[in-house]
């Protein structure tokens, strides 16, 4: 697609880029969307802040998405540490602590956290999010056994964008302030031995 053309996919090195990937954050985020646009389009559920960004970026740098020297996609990245930045993230981690994969505690791997991924509207369906886990893959495989993430399991394209980029469903709970919510994760192993 002609949309695609001249996006570099990079990792995220400026305060510009942290700058930018706000405000796609912020212009996507549930409390922004009519309720029909958050249906079909899918929507984001976590505000962050410059400097939590920047302490994350600093650990694993986020993968971006740039056109004409604006960020138009982003996948943030968190390891287990982010559990202490934000409160409405401990809920999360905590079933991380108490779940499984492959009969094996979460907790005694050495993964990382999709913390959140968004594409500009005008750029859905042209390939972007593909690209950014396509990078994602090649900056983080080799220093983690997998990525893990959880989305609310209202936000039906989100969970199945992320299945087409390879996740499995491992698990769907519930919490008293914000609903379902469905874990999923990718195993770069299991990926590359299908690939």
């Amino acid at each position: 697609m002609k949309k695609n053309a001249d996006i570099l996919y990079k990792s995220c090195d400026s305060h510009k880029e942290l700058t930018w990937i706000l405000h796609l954050q912020k212009i996507n985020h549930f409390t922004t969307l009519p309720d029909e646009e958050r249906k079909a389009k899918g929507f984001l559920t976590c505000i962050h802040t410059n400097e939590i960004l920047a302490k994350w970026n600093r650990i694993a740098p986020h993968i971006i998405a740039v056109k004409d020297g604006k960020v138009i996609g982003y996948l943030l990245t968190m390891t287990s540490e982010a559990s202490l930045d934000m409160p409405i993230l401990q809920p999360m981690f905590q079933v991380f602590e108490e779940l499984h994969y492959q009969e094996k505690a979460i907790s005694k791997y050495n993964y990382l956290v999709v913390g959140q991924v968004c594409v500009a509207k005008e750029f859905r369906g042209a390939g972007v999010l593909e690209k950014l886990y396509e990078l994602y893959g090649r900056a983080y495989s080799e220093k983690f056994d997998f990525a893990i993430t959880e989305i609310a399991v209202k936000n039906k394209r989100s969970i199945h964008a992320h299945i087409k980029n390879g996740f499995e469903k491992l698990l769907i709970y519930e919490t008293t302030e914000c609903g379902e919510w469905c874990i999923v994760i990718l195993d770069w192993n299991k990926k590359n031995r299908v690939a």
